[in-house]
């Protein structure tokens, strides 16, 4: 039987290690799926896949694909799509939306365009409405500076509905123009307030970045991390812990990011198939992140 002293003692020294350097609790996070990484059953079997991904231990989703004139997700409206998360545990706190689609766009539609993704959003719960790509001709340093005004044109419409936007990255807005990238761009030339940042560990690597520096350069702005593995030879993607890129050295710096969520992704090359590559990976992110 534990005396009150005994107890004392132990809890005490307890505390003593997690205050050691390095050794200090870190947040629990539940662990998330891009759900662009399973499209393919999505679009036979929506209720099936989400009840597969959710007996393999995935809690939150990052949705991908939106119908603007439905106010719909995966073919369904965003109220079914919400039932069906629900059913299964699962919650989505944010997703990707065609915003790069209307960059180009007179601003009134890309405004008609964010106020129906936040209707879609507030149904599933969302918190955030992420920016995924920059089609081609929007990756020269001028059509960036065009973009990063964008965003924070969108970016407060998206906060005044008390949203947040966030901004993901490639590898593209890391090439070398004369000394200067496009990412630069994106971080000097949009609010912090307005847009945070949605960091790609796999594109981070691909372009040669050390994620830890850009970390550094933007404490607390990368509130939410895509986890995916590069391959050793051909550097595409990979199951976690299949390729070249150690997330020990990466999973630290989640206090520093300002880490909210994560959310595994494969784009492709599935070693069997994508519900299998998943499963792989989500066994891997218990071992060494979670």
């Amino acid at each position: 039987m534990m005396t009150r002293r005994t107890f004392i003692h132990r809890t005490g020294a307890a505390a003593a290690v997690l205050a050691l350097p390095g050794l200090q609790a870190r947040p629990r996070y539940k662990m998330g799926l891009q759900l662009y990484t399973v499209r393919a059953p999505m679009r036979t079997d929506v209720a099936g896949t989400l009840q597969k991904i959710a007996a393999m231990g995935y809690q939150e989703t990052e949705t991908y694909g939106f119908d603007p004139d439905t106010i719909g997700y995966y073919g369904m409206p965003a109220t079914a799509f919400a039932q069906a998360l629900k059913a299964n545990g699962l919650t989505t706190p944010s997703g990707h939306y065609d915003l790069n689609r209307y960059a180009g766009s007179p601003l009134e539609e890309m405004t008609r365009y964010v106020g129906r993704c936040i209707e879609g959003a507030k149904v599933l719960g969302q918190s955030y409405i992420t920016w995924p790509y920059l089609d081609e001709p929007w990756r020269t340093l001028d059509q960036i500076r065009i973009v990063a005004q964008r965003l924070n044109v969108i970016g407060a419409q998206i906060k005044k509905a008390g949203l947040q936007l966030a901004y993901h990255h490639h590898d593209f807005e890391f090439v070398d123009h004369n000394g200067q990238i496009g990412f630069d761009i994106i971080l000097k030339e949009t609010d912090p307030a307005l847009v945070k940042l949605q960091t790609d560990l796999y594109w981070m690597a691909h372009a040669g970045q050390n994620v830890h520096e850009w970390f550094l350069r933007a404490p607390g702005r990368f509130v939410m991390w895509h986890v995916k593995d590069m391959d050793k030879v051909s550097r595409d993607y990979t199951e976690l812990g299949n390729g070249s890129i150690d997330f020990t050295k990466i999973w630290p710096d989640t206090k520093l990011s300002g880490l909210q969520h994560y959310f595994v992704e494969q784009g492709g090359n599935f070693a069997k198939d994508p519900l299998s590559s998943v499963a792989q990976s989500a066994e891997y992110m218990k071992k060494v992140a979670l």
